[in-house]
């Protein structure tokens, strides 16, 4: 059974499909048994493409994007093992949407992975702004990386 991780923003067009390819691309690169996907909180852009300013950003680094967004179920938390929240918004909405401790405690922030993130955890909404907004996400979420697959390969090791 693979190992399971979503990410989560707000409308699932920019942060979490950015982070959801990035996440792909090295569990592929690995060979690691993990399956990606990423929703958003809010449902105002189900069924839509990525921002094209999300798929500029992962084109221009050498990602593959291919996306549709979805809203956030709740009665999801049983199939992943780990759900990444992109800010303390996100991580605020799914918690309380979680139905046990045990749902909680499956929600990350995203930059609780990136040392170098100190107290600001939050990866900014990029929406509103342009090429560099989007750019800066995109190397938050790189900088994320080494950590998440560091805690995935040591699950894939405990199982």
């Amino acid at each position: 059974m693979p190992y399971r991780v979503t990410f989560v923003c707000t409308g699932n067009i920019c942060r979490s499909p950015m982070a959801e390819w990035v996440l792909r691309h090295h569990v592929e690169e690995e060979g690691l048994d993990v399956e990606v996907d990423s929703s958003g909180t809010g449902g105002w852009h189900v069924g839509d493409g990525a921002d094209q300013r999300t798929v500029a950003a992962l084109e221009r680094a050498g990602y593959r994007s291919a996306h549709i967004a979805r809203q956030f179920d709740a009665a999801w938390f049983d199939g992943y093992d780990m759900i990444i929240a992109m800010d303390a918004s996100h991580e605020k909405a799914l918690r309380s949407m979680a139905p046990n401790w045990q749902a909680r405690g499956s929600i990350r922030l995203l930059r609780q992975f990136d040392p170098g993130a100190g107290d600001d955890l939050d990866v900014p909404d990029p929406y509103y702004g342009g090429r560099d907004d989007f750019d800066l996400v995109l190397e938050q979420v790189e900088a994320a990386m080494p950590g998440l697959l560091k805690e995935i390969r040591s699950a894939l090791e405990d199982r």
